[in-house]
């Protein structure tokens, strides 16, 4: 079943993102992936099949993974533990939503890179540096960076999110708050990378956002999802080139090169691009977690 819109559910909308639609629950949140995709800020016609079931699949497990370095705000996924006027959406809840605690997310998208690519090579090609960040010198697209670096960026209602500092954030968020988003971050990296190469995928770099509950740090929205982040195969890998991909970035090639200028309306995608995107998101589904879609 194709998800497209969950106007079906008549309960307060919390926020309607690019992919996501929230919805209140008063002390909780719904979260409901739908199959939309989106490039380059704008939401495009077509859908993804299952795409929102992967979405949502990859980070429960990821959220599991990680418990030990850090709570998340997941109360369940399974549609049975959610209040009872929700149920009659069993059919179209199941395998694309969660429950979660209401949290008072941070205002700055935290990201990790542990590769040179996307806004950070451009940035480094200009200034040998990413977010005041000094890199050596010499490196190629797609390199290793010597370790994983914390890169944070505003997040931004409508349009682009803008790289900061690490010291620009501390004056944004405080000092104390922004050495802990960043330690936890790198940590996060450095689990999921350790674990994803033994699955055949590098996480070139990625992007988390994190909450407060009872003064609490807490993760919430996504988690290493090929929304997030970028996936690549390590079969494949060769720096000094764009690598192959597991995320979005198939249908970003397909934009760069198709004529049309990254502003709404976003045009209708072809067939092979569809097919070949969710065959990308199902790899990754079954990589990561073991698991084929139902």
């Amino acid at each position: 079943m194709l998800i497209g819109d969950t106007n079906f559910i008549k309960l307060p909308l919390y926020i309607k993102g690019k992919v996501r639609d929230v919805y209140d629950l008063e002390d909780k949140l719904l979260i409901v992936v739908t199959d939309r995709i989106s490039a380059f800020d704008v939401v495009f016609p077509n859908l993804i099949p299952d795409k929102g079931k992967v979405l949502n699949g990859i980070s429960k497990f990821w959220f599991d993974y990680t418990k030990d370095i850090i709570d998340n705000h997941v109360i369940t996924t399974n549609v049975e533990e959610y209040p009872k006027e929700l149920h009659r959406f069993k059919r179209e809840l199941e395998g694309r939503s969660m429950l979660v605690k209401k949290i008072k997310m941070v205002e700055a998208e935290c990201i990790v890179r542990g590769y040179l690519e996307g806004s950070g090579l451009k940035e480094y090609n200009k200034t040998g540096c990413i977010c005041g960040i000094q890199l050596p010198e010499g490196l190629k697209q797609a390199d290793k960076l010597p370790e994983p670096i914390f890169t944070p960026s505003t997040k931004a209602a409508q349009g682009h999110d803008e790289n900061i500092s690490f010291e620009e954030l501390c004056n944004i968020i405080g000092a104390d708050l922004a050495r802990k988003l960043k330690k936890t971050s790198i940590e996060l990296y450095n689990k999921a990378s350790g674990y994803s190469q033994g699955r055949g995928i590098i996480i070139a770099d990625t992007k988390f956002e994190f909450g407060i509950l009872d003064g609490e740090l807490i993760a919430g929205d996504e988690m290493f999802t090929p929304d997030s982040s970028r996936f690549w195969d390590m079969k494949d890998y060769e720096p000094g080139r764009a690598q192959k991909s597991f995320d979005k970035q198939f249908l970003r090639e397909y934009l760069e090169t198709s004529g049309w200028d990254k502003t709404p309306p976003a045009p209708e995608l072809p067939d092979e691009v569809v097919d070949n995107t969710k065959l990308k998101y199902l790899d990754a589904l079954e990589r990561i977690t073991g698991n084929k879609l139902d």
